[in-house]
């Protein structure tokens, strides 16, 4: 049971965890949706400024933000 919690732990660490996070940046994004994607999903730094546009070398404003997330992009 301990070696299959631990194997899970593993999985979450790997697809969702710090790691994965820590390695992304905004200069990876390729579209807004990437980028709201990203920030909703826990990648803080996307909004630095706290404007509510992450990533604003891709988000060029708050509607366009707005449509990604209407489009999915949070989940």
């Amino acid at each position: 049971m301990k070696s299959m919690l631990w194997a899970i732990a593993v999985m979450v660490e790997t697809f969702v965890g710090p790691a994965y996070a820590s390695s992304w940046r905004c200069k990876h994004a390729t579209s807004c949706d990437e980028a709201v994607r990203e920030w909703c999903g826990g990648y803080a730094d996307a909004d630095r400024d706290n404007d509510g546009i992450p990533c604003e070398n891709v988000c060029k404003s708050r509607e366009q933000v707005n449509t990604a997330k209407k489009r999915g992009a949070c989940g």
